[in-house]
């Protein structure tokens, strides 16, 4: 079967083109970095002509802007899912445990939007960095609200926002683990590992 770059570009709704090109922008971004997206490389990506990317996004800075926008709503929408509720009334392990699973899953669901989330590469528009701040800081605070009720038997944390920290901290480098060693760092190693951590710690 021919590839996207070989053949005749289909006609497409102004929505599933814009997708399409958001789709190209983020291949050429995992593939050869920041450095490497242009208008010219993205159509070319995407087999259409320069002017279709243009009547789209404006220029090269709206572009990436739509990119950052795209991915992190995807992000977002993803952990939305994943992050824990209140621990107190839990088996906190095991909703952790459950927790750092679907993350994990999810990660795997969609590395390339995951790697520009964890693994900003250089040349990275400040948009995607104060994004990533922002995405991090409320998932602390979920996970903040989420642990200081207490957690179960093991009682309060002294400290809900660094428990928090450390939780999301130790997530994320899994994750990182996931999208660069896939075969060596499988989810269900990272998840035993998480459930021998979890339980020594608890004693």
């Amino acid at each position: 079967m021919p590839s996207a770059k070989s053949s005749p570009s289909p006609r497409l709704s102004a929505a599933e083109r814009r997708e399409q090109l958001l789709d190209a922008t983020r291949a050429v971004v995992s593939e050869r970095g920041f450095h490497a997206v242009s208008i010219e490389a993205v159509s070319r990506e995407a087999g259409v002509t320069r002017p279709i990317v243009y009547g789209h996004f404006g220029d090269l800075s709206g572009l990436l802007e739509a990119l950052v926008d795209r991915e992190e709503a995807r992000a977002r929408a993803q952990l939305i899912e994943v992050l824990p509720g209140p621990l107190v009334d839990s088996d906190p392990d095991e909703t952790l445990l459950a927790a750092l699973d679907a993350y994990l899953r999810a990660v795997l669901a969609e590395p390339d939007t995951w790697r520009l989330v964890l693994m900003p590469q250089e040349g990275a528009p400040q948009l995607l960095h104060d994004r990533i701040a922002r995405g991090r800081a409320a998932v602390i605070s979920q996970l903040v609200a989420s642990i200081t009720p207490g957690m179960g038997q093991a009682g309060e944390s002294p400290d809900p926002e660094l428990t928090a920290l450390t939780f999301s901290a130790l997530s994320d480098e899994a994750a990182r683990l996931l999208l660069t060693q896939p075969r060596r760092f499988p989810v269900e190693r990272i998840v035993d590992h998480a459930r021998w951590l979890l339980k020594r710690l608890a004693g």
